[in-house]
């Protein structure tokens, strides 16, 4: 996020944030999950491949004899997606789409192609998307964006480590998305998070919290 805490700008155009180092060091931990998962309008907006860059992680994981790349995952509840997305036809990687139950018949004709629709409830119900990962083999997921899955996620209390990169500059507008909306986060003045690391990568400062007991430095 930049330093006034906003995860792009209101330009058309994708503002990019970090390096190439830590864009590295995002591929590295990519490549030690099980899924990554981002919310739809990431995918509406960014286009996302969400794969593993690197061709010695992808044989790494291989050899662990895992697949090549992590499972794709998204939550939806209007299941407005473009099956063309890169989410779906970048990858020989399964992925996984969460949905409203109102919209789960609409959903499996649009994307049923591309990917498995899973019905989560109505509203959407993060918990039970947790479980049926958790019955997947899915033991390390990483959310990767945008701001209302970081949202939903962090005031559910269901994130063990939070990775924060801030980048150099302000955007200073209030048009564009925020690294997290409003919400009743359990780490407030009262509850103060753990900072467990920091690291400056280039011009970019990584600032590691742990936010649960489950929490795995490694």
């Amino acid at each position: 996020m930049s330093i006034d805490g906003y995860l792009d700008d209101a330009a058309q155009e994708r503002l990019l944030l970090s390096n190439e180092a830590d864009f590295d060091r995002v591929d590295e931990v990519r490549s030690g999950c099980d899924a990554i998962l981002v919310g739809a309008t990431t995918i509406r907006q960014d286009d996302p491949r969400l794969l593993v860059r690197s061709a010695e992680r992808r044989a790494a994981r291989v050899a662990r004899g895992e697949a090549a790349n992590p499972l794709k995952v998204t939550v939806t509840g209007r299941c407005d997606i473009d099956p063309t997305a890169r989410f779906f036809t970048v990858g020989d990687v399964d992925k996984l789409v969460y949905c409203a139950s109102s919209t789960c018949d609409s959903a499996r004709k649009r994307l049923g192609d591309v990917a498995t629709v899973v019905d989560a409830g109505d509203p959407i119900d993060l918990s039970g998307v947790l479980a049926d990962l958790s019955g997947r083999g899915v033991r390390r997921l990483m959310v990767e964006g945008g701001g209302t899955m970081h949202t939903q996620f962090l005031t559910a209390g269901f994130v063990d480590e939070l990775q924060l990169v801030v980048a150099p500059f302000f955007v200073g507008d209030s048009r564009a998305p925020r690294f997290v909306g409003d919400g009743d986060f359990p780490w407030g003045p009262r509850r103060r998070a753990t900072l467990a690391d920091v690291r400056q990568i280039g011009d970019v400062v990584l600032l590691r919290y742990a936010l649960s007991d489950r929490y795995d430095p490694r």
